[in-house]
């Protein structure tokens, strides 16, 4: 099942084909607590929050707050199965490493599960990485070119929407080239707290505007709407993919299960809180992007420009896409070009 034993030596361990080098090396620097916690958070809030009211619109808000909660705990739970898998597996075989879910998918399944669980990853957080981009590009082009005749103008002969995804390259090419998430965490909290102060203002005119208006409301969608509500929920909660790096490189491993705990619950709230009440100002007129709501303003301007600002920040944690490649190219060595 992936484990072999030495029999000339006393001591068990696992043999990973292309990790005999740690891919952040032996003295990589681990993360505080409250790195981890921004890392996390960073991990898990995505573009998909903007559509949260809508989704509240469908499901009604206490469907829509339930799918999040259990969908919140059933991901929570798995992330520490990850985690105490790991765990376990490294205590019963003395020497094992296992630091990626691709060694774990090795140690349970062999070659072919360590192939399948790269492939997943890889697909996963390179896609979420790709919409991060598109979202970007979307975004600028409706804050900067919001006549037809401005999107369709060509800058340099491109369109402005490639203009602006390309323009993110070397940056990201800059920010991508740090090699541990604990340097990245000064990153992450200064984009969470743009990313929270954008909501919050968001909030707030929520809260005035169904002050003002008091709009008829649901609170069941009927189970029609059942699975679109689970679908978003499920896509909310997109950084699962990040708990085993982020766990190796946090410095006290005991906390780690109550440092993932309190971000989950935190993006809970966050989520219910954005969710219920855009879906309480608006009702039945929410549309599918909150900001769309407010019309192209001052207001809508700002939550859309810290959203980008934290996906642009968020993209140099598809640490596992990196880590794949330089394992099966590299020999697990930190390599700058990939």
């Amino acid at each position: 099942m992936g484990f072999e034993t030495d029999e000339a030596s006393s001591s068990t361990h696992v043999l990973i084909p292309g990790e005999n080098v740690p891919f952040l090396g032996q003295n990589q620097q681990l993360s505080s607590p409250s790195k981890t916690f921004a890392n996390i958070f960073m991990s898990l809030v995505g573009a998909g929050v903007l559509g949260l009211p809508y989704t509240f619109k469908r499901t009604g808000w206490v469907m829509g707050s339930l799918l999040i909660i259990s969908i919140a705990t059933l991901s929570y739970y798995c992330m520490m199965l990850l985690v105490y898998s790991r765990r376990k597996l490294e205590s019963q075989f003395e020497g094992a490493k296992i630091s990626s879910f691709g060694d774990l998918g090795f140690a349970v399944c062999g070659p072919i599960g360590h192939f399948v669980v790269d492939v997943m990853i890889v697909l996963s957080q390179a896609c979420f990485s790709v919409g991060y981009m598109i979202f970007i590009g979307n975004t600028l082009v409706y804050l900067f070119n919001s006549s037809v005749t401005e999107a369709n103008r060509g800058i340099l002969g491109f369109l402005p929407k490639s203009v602006y995804i390309w323009s993110c390259f070397p940056f990201q090419l800059g920010l991508n080239s740090i090699s541990t998430l604990t340097l990245l965490a000064p990153l992450s909290i200064f984009a969470e707290i743009v990313d929270l102060g954008a909501l919050g203002v968001v909030m707030v005119e929520d809260v005035l505007i169904y002050l003002k208006n008091r709009p008829s409301l649901e609170m069941f969608g009927g189970f029609s709407v059942f699975f679109y509500g689970l679908g978003v929920a499920v896509f909310a909660f997109e950084g699962m993919g990040m708990v085993l790096p982020l766990e190796s490189e946090t410095r006290d491993k005991n906390k780690f299960g109550k440092i993932l705990g309190l971000s989950v619950a935190f993006v809970v709230f966050l989520y219910g809180a954005f969710g219920a009440l855009g879906y309480f100002a608006f009702g039945e007129e929410t549309k599918d992007i909150i900001t769309t709501n407010f019309r192209q303003g001052s207001l809508s301007c700002l939550v859309q420009l810290g959203l980008c600002i934290n996906l642009f920040l968020a993209f140099p944690l598809m640490n596992p896409v990196y880590e794949v490649m330089e394992r099966r190219f590299y020999e697990g060595r930190y390599c700058l070009w990939f």
